[in-house]
């Protein structure tokens, strides 16, 4: 049995036919703005979250950093619930590379609650205080399970932020599975925010990359920024082709990775009931509680290394497992069974 690699979605890798089409892809220099790959990979990106223009970028962070960054001068906050990635696993990058503050919320399972962060933001604070710029808000939510942010509570938010004037960026890594999860149309979830990150890397399995979409000026002001960030690129279109190849033939087959994480959540819950809510695994992501079966989350994970599964703690109490392209079906019924073991025998006395 092949071990079942469920630390994250980002460890898909390219196939055969995707290979194929990079090989042939037409490049240019994209810093001088002339690569027809990206270039039409920006247009239909844009097109599909329903903004103006988009620009390719290496990683998900920059492209949220940004995002951020568009928003937020130097000595103002972006605000974002306590487990968002923005907050959570980019290294401090708004404070380091744009002097920008930041505050948090709590977010159960990273749902959002508009009433939260408005009551939080200060957009107009004064000499003495810092000024809320922008709203951050994750769909679907890594560190929250994979959970799905319902579209009514970001309209809500889009629409008060709008009346205060603060911005509202959405990280959308994993986005494209939101929208299989739900039909939601991705220009729905565009809709609710200024500026919208999208990766191609996890889920859809392209080997590098992600983008910004928002307005036209804004996207160009990125565009520099990009290339101060260190983020400048050049043949690239070698890159945007595995993602155009992986959103025209690859999105669809999300909802493979959705059900196999449910089928797994299952198997664990009938096991320990107390270990997973089912119903609340919304996507490809499974995050166990495993201290209700009595282990710490890094020796959990070592159990089920030993028995051919990979997953990552995300805390002392909880051990995450995603599931993508790369993961079979034979895969998923013996993770499903070590994990559901490991949890009907806790840890070894």
């Amino acid at each position: 049995m092949p071990t079942a690699d469920l630390r994250s979605d980002t460890l898909t890798r390219p196939t055969e036919a995707m290979r194929r089409a990079m090989v042939d892809a037409a490049v240019g220099d994209d810093v001088y703005g002339e690569d027809p790959t990206v270039l039409t990979l920006e247009r239909e990106v844009a097109e599909l979250l329903g903004h103006e223009a988009a620009l390719f970028t290496p990683t998900g962070s920059m492209a949220n950093q940004l995002g951020v960054r568009a928003h937020a001068a130097p000595g103002q906050e972006i605000i974002g619930d306590e487990l968002a990635h923005v907050m959570r696993a980019e290294m401090g990058a708004a404070a380091v590379l744009s002097g920008i503050t930041s505050r948090t919320w709590r977010a159960p399972r990273g749902l959002l609650d508009p009433a939260v962060p408005l009551a939080l933001m200060a957009p107009a604070a004064g000499p003495y205080q810092v000024s809320t710029a922008c709203v951050v808000v994750e769909n679907t939510h890594n560190f929250g399970g994979g959970t799905v942010q319902p579209i009514e509570a970001m309209r809500e938010l889009r629409e008060a932020t709008r009346a205060a004037g603060v911005r509202v960026h959405l990280d959308g890594a994993r986005l494209w599975n939101a929208h299989v999860a739900t039909g939601v149309p991705l220009a729905d979830y565009g809709g609710c925010a200024d500026t919208v990150s999208v990766c191609l890397s996890k889920g859809l399995g392209a080997p590098v990359g992600s983008l910004l979409a928002g307005p036209a000026d804004v996207i160009a002001e990125a565009r520099v920024w990009r290339k101060r960030f260190g983020g400048g690129m050049r043949q690239v279109g070698i890159l945007a082709e595995a993602g155009r190849y992986a959103l025209s033939r690859q999105l669809p087959r999300l909802a493979e990775d959705h059900a196999r994480t449910a089928r797994a959540a299952e198997a664990v819950a009938a096991a320990r009931p107390e270990a997973v809510d089912p119903a609340r695994v919304h996507t490809n992501i499974l995050v166990v509680d495993v201290a209700s079966a009595g282990w710490d989350a890094p020796d959990f994970v070592a159990a089920a290394a030993e028995r051919g599964v990979l997953g990552y703690p995300t805390d002392a109490r909880h051990a995450r497992f995603v599931w993508h392209l790369d993961v079979t079906e034979e895969m998923t019924d013996h993770a499903a069974a070590v994990l559901a073991a490991l949890v009907a025998e806790g840890p070894p006395a």
